[in-house]
This record gives structure tokens, sequence and C-alpha cells, in this order.
């Protein structure tokens, strides 16, 4: 299921003067996969944006050499 339609299947309750916006679970959890691929799209693009202003130069852009950070993994 894709955000927006998560989106059309929310309904309101209101408990104590007070509106709540219920989800299905499955519902939800489509919703935080989405959000969570848009943070990671816009990481990307900001990380090769930053390549490119570097002139295509991976430590200029503040990359890591696999090397390094296979280092600090282990």
């Amino acid at each position: 299921m894709i955000a927006a339609e998560a989106m059309q299947s929310v309904q309101f309750v209101t408990v104590k003067g007070r509106r709540f916006a219920v989800l299905d679970a499955e519902d939800w959890e489509a919703l935080v996969e989405w959000m969570e691929d848009l943070e990671d799209t816009q990481i990307a693009r900001t990380a090769f944006a930053d390549l490119n202003a570097a002139g295509g130069d991976r430590r200029r852009a503040g990359w890591l050499a696999w090397d390094e950070v296979e280092k600090e993994l282990a």
C-alpha cells in the first residue's frame, strides 16, 4: 500500500474532546516505511550533491573509504 492509500484509510474518533486518527497497523507500517524511504532518498541526494560539488573526488566530498569503515565496524 502506498502512503496516499494509507492516508485515505485513516478514520477519526473523538474521545474526551480530543480528536484522534486511527489507522490499521499495516497502513501505519506502510507510512513509516514510506517516510524512511523519503529520508534515505534525501540523504542520497545530499551525498551525491556533495560529491558533484567536490568534482567527483570522494575524499573531498567527505566520503570514507570502505577499508576505513570496515575497520570501525570490526
